[in-house]
């Protein structure tokens, strides 16, 4: 398939999740074991979880959590965009017990259509209000915060803006990077339409775009080229930087939160919540309780490079501590509101 259609494909998916227009009709197709939905409704006893996280990533965990409670699980993997638009369309149907999503703009999407139950103050309580649903609906279980990696060696510590609005700044042409496709920086788009108002998120795209911004397909290849120098910013998640120097050994690239502790400095949540229409209220609720162990929380640390938010556990190694990092005041499951964030990215061009 080419590349430019994968990508409009992704971006219609994200639009009719987040607009609500999808009709509420269940599948009538068979499912393949281990994804895609059952054929009308979840089946008691075995709990099953949409996740927006790839197996790669939490397969390991989700296969702990089945050893070690004995629940059944069955697993549907795929884009969080896609999976909210599939929850949206199953409605009422959905074999859903569980959304577990790499972030909280999906979480909200459903949320605001009343499709997830409320959670215990047990578990909400576990976390920061700042990394939690406002009505109680779903709940953060690792942090990524929003950083600017640079490479040292062209830039020093003291040139770097304070704010991601300065690098529209002409001594920036040509020398950054982003992702517009890219999830988490959409998110980021919207958290800055939202603190500093749609004016102020337009000029900043389009000065970005006057500025020669460079355009790559992910936050991996975003990193890869600073540390090589073909660019000296990138604007990504914070964690890429550790997952390629786990596998690569040290590269010239480190990250910066810019000081200003506005939108370019946020930091989002992969959350999970529970469907309102599930059968399996209890296991569902072990598994975000789950989620939220010392034990689980740790393991995304250490193999994720995310943050931990539970209080009280090691960072990520190298990592600047969460506590420490100025973050903009804002509603995650704001974030939701994500259809007019992809008009304005294509209408400066950026997609």
């Amino acid at each position: 398939m080419p590349q430019h259609f994968s990508a409009l494909r992704i971006l219609t998916f994200r639009l009719l999740a987040l607009l609500g227009l999808a009709l509420l009709v269940a599948s009538c197709q068979p499912a393949a074991p281990g994804s895609g939905p059952a054929s009308a409704a979840g089946t008691p006893g075995t709990l099953t979880v949409y996740s927006g996280r790839t197996e790669a990533l939490v397969g390991p965990l989700l296969d702990r959590f089945r050893r070690e409670t004995s629940i059944d699980i069955r697993v549907r993997y795929g884009d969080s965009a896609e999976l909210a638009a599939a929850i949206l369309e199953e409605g009422a149907n959905s074999p859903a017990d569980v959304f577990f999503a790499q972030d909280a703009g999906a979480l909200g999407a459903i949320a605001n259509r009343n499709l997830l139950a409320a959670l215990p103050d047990s578990t909400l309580n576990k976390v920061d209000p700042r990394f939690r649903s406002a009505n109680r609906n779903w709940v953060g279980v690792s942090g990524r915060a929003r950083v600017v990696v640079y490479n040292p060696q062209s830039v020093q510590d003291q040139q770097l803006p304070d704010s991601v609005l300065g690098l529209t700044d002409p001594v920036w042409r040509g020398r950054v990077g982003w992702a517009p496709t890219n999830s988490s920086f959409q998110a980021f788009v919207t958290a800055l339409r939202r603190t500093e108002g749609e004016d102020v998120a337009r000029r900043w795209l389009e000065g970005m775009r006057q500025n020669q911004t460079k355009s790559f397909a992910n936050n991996t290849a975003i990193v890869q080229a600073v540390a090589s120098g073909e660019i000296d910013l990138g604007l990504v998640n914070h964690y890429y930087l550790f997952a390629i120097q786990k596998d690569q050994g040290a590269i010239s690239a480190r990250n910066y939160h810019p000081r200003d502790g506005r939108a370019g400095a946020m930091i989002n949540v992969a959350g999970a919540g529970i469907l309102a229409t599930s059968n399996n209220q209890e296991a569902a609720r072990r598994f975000l309780d789950y989620l939220l162990s010392p034990e689980s929380q740790t393991y995304f640390t250490t193999q994720t490079f995310e943050y931990p938010l539970l209080q009280g556990l090691p960072q990520p190694q190298g990592a600047a501590p969460i506590d420490q990092i100025k973050t903009p005041n804002i509603d995650l499951g704001s974030l939701a509101d994500l259809d007019a964030t992809l008009r304005m990215l294509r209408d400066v061009g950026a997609l």
